[in-house]
């Protein structure tokens, strides 16, 4: 029969597991948001306003409003 872990000690293992998860995935994402940013730009590069929903959705989250307030020259000043 195992021995029982202290409720301490297993809480203090999972919090460093979860460290170690969150710094490991944490590159990852750094990783793959420089290839959706990449993505999307070529998008708005090669496509036509308004874009679509996908590019939109970048949009506003780049800018911090909704994608009905962004114009066409904002979405162009970023390819610069």
């Amino acid at each position: 029969m195992a021995t029982r872990m202290s409720t301490r000690v297993r809480y203090d293992q999972i919090r460093d597991d979860h460290a170690l998860s969150r710094t490991k995935n944490g590159h990852l994402k750094r990783k793959e948001r420089a290839n959706r940013d990449k993505r999307i730009l070529g998008l708005i590069k090669a496509g036509k306003y308004p874009y679509t929903p996908v590019v939109q959705t970048w949009l506003s989250d780049k800018f911090n409003v909704r994608f009905s307030e962004v114009t066409e020259e904002q979405a162009k000043s970023l390819l610069k």
